[in-house]
């Protein structure tokens, strides 16, 4: 059930600089969240302060097995209480394919208070059909569906036309959304150099083949961010965001840093100077 939006504190005084941000719920404009150790009460924190602009959390790689079962519970509550989705990370599922206990993972996923699964291979290996038959026992099982493509390992980096065609088959196979992967340092994975720059001419490619509104771009730093945002807009799916993060994002989105809102002053310094110099002759 949809909420009423809360009053923000400069309402009717100052607006967004850039507007047409999406509001929860939403399908466009994801922000999802990488959590790898919070407890109780710095989750508390988190979702008083963020709760709007957060998603879906993933409770990072195989972090849940660390956890006492009635920690973990609680965890899960809280950010489905606040209207945020919330899975185990793809490593976690992966182990469970590698161990032979993938139904009783999702059995006991649904338990515990998951709504959602991430299905990867980042480290192991998953041929088309098993990676069919692992999706639609997910979504049979009740489960919202978000698929990862690429590698975890350098070495083993996708090429632009792999990536394309393993995000088109999880789409048909029926995911939600598909994560084009490049993990918590976005260096020399996916659609990043070794230097952390973002490959252009990739992201291109895989834009002129699969429909955005369906990728979610792992963006862990503010130069990937930006380039993102400003590429596509303040309403592209944005993944593997460090709670620390979630404020300066949405601020990105929104034109209240001044990375973005010099974009809305140069639009508005452009239109000024073209009517100053009126029509050409």
């Amino acid at each position: 059930m949809t909420q009423p939006r809360s009053k923000k504190a400069w309402d009717g005084i100052l607006e967004y600089p850039l507007q047409g941000r999406t509001e929860k719920p939403r399908e466009e404009g994801i922000t999802f969240v990488s959590l790898k150790g919070f407890g109780v009460n710095g989750l508390k924190d988190l979702v008083s302060v963020a709760a709007d602009y957060i998603d879906r959390v993933k409770l990072a790689f195989g972090t849940t097995l660390l956890y006492d079962e009635d920690l973990l519970r609680e965890k899960i509550a809280i950010l489905r209480a606040a209207n945020i989705d919330v899975n185990p990370g793809g490593t976690c599922g992966e182990i469970a394919i590698y161990q032979g206990k993938y139904d009783q993972f999702l059995a006991h996923a649904r338990d515990l208070g998951f709504n959602t699964i991430e299905v990867s291979d980042g480290t192991i290996s998953m041929d088309d059909s098993t990676r069919e038959r692992i999706i639609k026992k997910t979504l049979d099982a009740g489960f919202k569906v978000v698929s990862e493509v690429g590698k975890k390992d350098v070495e083993l980096n996708l090429p632009v036309a792999e990536m394309i065609r393993q995000t088109l088959r999880d789409l048909a196979y029926g995911v939600s959304k598909v994560t084009v992967e490049s993990r918590g340092s976005a260096r020399g994975i996916g659609v990043f150099d070794e230097k952390g720059r973002v490959k252009g001419d990739d992201v291109d490619e895989i834009l002129s083949a699969v429909d955005p509104r369906y990728l979610i771009w792992e963006a862990p730093e503010k130069d990937g961010q930006e380039y993102f945002i400003k590429r596509m807009g303040n309403n592209v799916n944005l993944g593997n965001i460090k709670p620390e993060d979630i404020i300066p994002l949405e601020g990105l989105r929104r034109g209240l840093r001044g990375d973005t809102f010099r974009l809305v002053v140069y639009q508005h310094e452009q239109l000024h100077r073209m009517m100053e110099s009126g029509p050409r002759e």
